[in-house]
């Protein structure tokens, strides 16, 4: 019999053999590995599904922090670390551990779950939806159009390269300042500032990175981006490297263009990867030539599901005045119920409205995507998705909902 409950201190070997046995990761961490994802196990909850003595399913959620639109912090369950090993799919062990981890989540009071989706048909089974995507480019330095000669940033400011440890220490704070102005950007722990700097090494192959900090003249962080390079091995002829960007945050427009065209001028470089960007990041219009930027990739990337509808909408801030009749479904869930939604720019109110007429009828996880302003309604009820119980209540609602600006979560977890 399968036996699911929290894992203990002295299972965590097995369990992490059984989470890298289900990421196809190898069946033996290393050591690195291990001591990296010890110190998530003891600030985390952990589920494993046990058969006799082996564990063949895996399951984590932590506490976290999603920044909604407006800038305040809501409370919210990340889950991470899901897998079944091949010999024990199909018999409801995901679901089991999922249900058991959400009502705890719900009885802590978190307004949200989140995860990054490995495979898309799953979770919507579970209340997620996607609420914010990513897009990558490859910058064809050659044709750009940019000087070739090393930009220098205005007013005085200047870029230096600096280790791990500088990034440590000024990071966090300069992340902190930002991410009240970013929906979709999450809290970041001691670990997470570790892990990308070398201290905790959770991938088997470790490259060192270049960190570069952008300071004003009077020496305040407005920049920093972390970058690696892919070397072009051939002899003889001129040399054609790459920069594959890890992160780039600016304080200001201004400040993202100056670290994207000091990555573009980085002799022997010909192409700069971005990594995942927000889809209308600014990157491919500073270029002269913005078709020298090819999107790699877009897809979706972090899914929410709320668990408390009232707390979700009251959060976040709204531009325009409005009131709407929400029927969320959620079967078995905490967030099912008939809601009326009251906003305008000074604040939201959220309250249950059992015999109100619904405007609309949607699933909390059409809900979900559209949360941080991503979504759109009008086009979930042209596909669908939801449905509208008053004409043109789709279209009030993307205005209410809406955001001029796309959310962006640059972490993975």
């Amino acid at each position: 019999m399968i036996e699911i409950r929290p894992v203990e201190e002295d299972e965590f070997e097995e369990w992490q053999r059984a989470m890298h046995t289900g990421f196809l990761l190898g069946p033996a961490p290393t050591a690195d590995q291990l001591e990296a994802n010890r110190r998530h196990f003891g600030n985390s909850r952990s589920l494993g599904a046990f058969d006799g003595g082996r564990c063949v399913g895996t399951f984590r959620s932590f506490a976290q922090e999603v920044t909604a639109v407006g800038g305040a912090p809501v409370r919210s369950n990340a889950v991470t670390n899901v897998t079944v090993s091949p010999t024990h799919r199909r018999r409801g062990l995901l679901t089991e551990m999922m249900r058991r981890d959400l009502a705890a989540a719900e009885e802590r009071g978190d307004a949200l779950a989140t995860l990054i989706a490995a495979e898309y048909p799953i979770y919507g089974r579970y209340g997620f939806g996607p609420a914010t995507h990513a897009t990558a480019w490859s910058v064809d330095v050659t044709r750009s159009g940019l000087d070739a000669r090393p930009p220098v940033p205005a007013d005085g400011a200047r870029i230096d390269l600096v280790d791990g440890a500088e990034v440590r220490k000024l990071g966090p704070a300069f992340y902190e300042k930002l991410r009240p102005a970013l929906p979709g950007f999450l809290d970041r722990s001691e670990v997470w500032w570790e892990s990308r700097t070398g201290v905790l090494r959770f991938g088997r192959d470790w490259t060192e990175p270049y960190h570069a900090v952008l300071r004003s003249a009077s020496g305040e962080v407005e920049g920093l981006t972390t970058y690696r390079c892919e070397v072009d091995s051939s002899l003889g002829e001129q040399p054609q490297h790459a920069v594959v960007v890890d992160g780039l945050l600016g304080a200001t427009p201004a400040a993202e263009a100056d670290l994207w065209r000091f990555l573009c001028s980085i002799d022997w470089v010909t192409r700069v990867k971005s990594g995942r960007r927000s889809p209308d990041d600014l990157l491919p219009h500073l270029l002269p030539d913005p078709r020298a930027a090819r999107i790699e990739r877009h897809s979706d990337w972090l899914w929410v599901r709320i668990l408390d509808v009232a707390a979700a909408l009251e959060a976040r801030t709204y531009e325009r005045t409005g009131a709407l009749v929400l029927d969320v479904l959620d079967e078995g869930g905490p967030a099912g119920g008939r809601y009326r939604l009251e906003v305008s720019p000074e604040g939201a109110s959220c309250t249950p409205a059992p015999g109100a007429s619904a405007d609309l009828t949607l699933s909390v996880a059409e809900l979900a995507t559209v949360w941080l302003g991503d979504g759109s309604l009008t086009r979930l009820a042209g596909l669908g998705r939801i449905r509208e119980e008053r004409t043109g209540a789709a279209r009030e609602a993307d205005a209410l909902f809406r955001t001029s600006g796309r959310p962006w979560c640059p972490d993975v977890f």
